[in-house]
């Protein structure tokens, strides 16, 4: 029976008990799967020291953490909650979903089950486990805030992008806590935290079939494939006649060409408006982002474009994206 609060009712009482057994008990089936990562990387001034968390995925040492938490390293140390510590190398990473593979010697690790953010709530009860500011195996709990957001992310200096369906929560996330896990009341992980966004607003990458695409390639070749257009886009309505015909009230604007990129070489200028790639229709640059896969690299695509408030076909051939 539980014990009662002089101050609570007793129902209340068992709505906080109940709360706390949720929230134990993912824990003890997360915590052994979370790992304390201390990282040398090179900078300007010399090697510098550098925390974060990462997730047990596979028994044989594979570990997938935030693509950020593993730049630049030169080495690194993987410290659990039995006590082990070994070293990591890392597999893979890759800076436009903000996710890396690091594998350690250990071929004993226990793996965390993967659930799959596409079946969310807001207001879901979710638990992040991590290591904020170095401090080991830290507990926090809370709600799904929204789903949908968008986290722009990308090395510096190189390509930009954005990950899609990010998961906002209200559990507390501070450095230290990127590369976590994210887990619903079963211990399943459903996202891996990141601190990019600061502090008083936590947000996980979610785990869902692209994540688990991308985390297959990063094991098998070290490195995600993606396609390019060479253009730079921006939302802009549509001439209203078109916008009437369509059934729709926005295209992509081309801001940007790329000189010799495949959308230059397509003959597509500054100005133009694409309509539709591959009969996809296009909206916003997300539409364009998620066409953009390693299977679309060298295959010609047809694309319907407004210019001068008339439609037009070109046929764009995509590079691939050098990160």
């Amino acid at each position: 029976m539980s014990a009662t609060h002089p101050d609570l009712p007793s129902a209340e009482t068992e709505a906080l008990d109940a709360y706390s057994r949720t929230v134990v008990a993912a824990a003890e089936t997360l915590g052994p799967s979370v790992a304390n990562l201390r990282m040398t990387r090179r900078t300007r001034r010399g090697r510098a020291e550098g925390g974060g968390s990462a997730v047990a995925i596979a028994p044989d040492g594979y570990l997938l953490t935030s693509a950020h938490v593993v730049e630049g390293a030169l080495d690194g140390v993987a410290a659990f909650d039995d006590g082990r510590e070994t070293r990591i190398a890392v597999v893979g990473a890759d800076p436009l979903s903000d996710l890396a593979v690091v594998r350690t010697d250990a071929r004993d690790l226990h793996a965390a089950q993967l659930g799959d953010a596409e079946r969310l709530r807001v207001g879901q009860l979710v638990v992040a486990i991590g290591n904020p500011n170095g401090f080991a195996n830290s507990v926090t709990a809370g709600v799904v805030s929204a789903l949908g957001r968008s986290l722009p992310v990308g090395r510096r200096g190189g390509p930009r992008r954005l990950v899609e369906n990010v998961i906002q929560t209200d559990a507390a996330l501070n450095p230290g806590n990127s590369g976590g896990a994210l887990a619903v009341a079963s211990g399943r992980v459903v996202g891996i935290n990141t601190a990019l966004a600061g502090i008083g607003l936590g947000l996980a990458v979610p785990i869902n079939d692209a994540t688990r695409a991308l985390v297959a390639a990063l094991i098998a070749d070290g490195h995600v494939r993606r396609a390019q257009l060479g253009v730079a886009v921006a939302p802009r309505p549509l001439p209203p006649a078109l916008a009437k015909r369509l059934g729709r009230s926005h295209a992509l604007a081309v801001l940007d060409v790329v000189e010799g990129g495949a959308a230059a070489r397509g003959g597509i200028t500054t100005g133009d408006l694409l309509v539709s790639l591959d009969g996809v229709a296009l909206t916003d640059a997300t539409d364009l982002q998620r066409l953009m896969i390693a299977e679309q690299i060298g295959r010609p695509l047809e694309a319907v474009v407004a210019r001068a408030g008339r439609e037009r076909p070109f046929t764009l051939t995509p590079d691939e994206l050098e990160g």
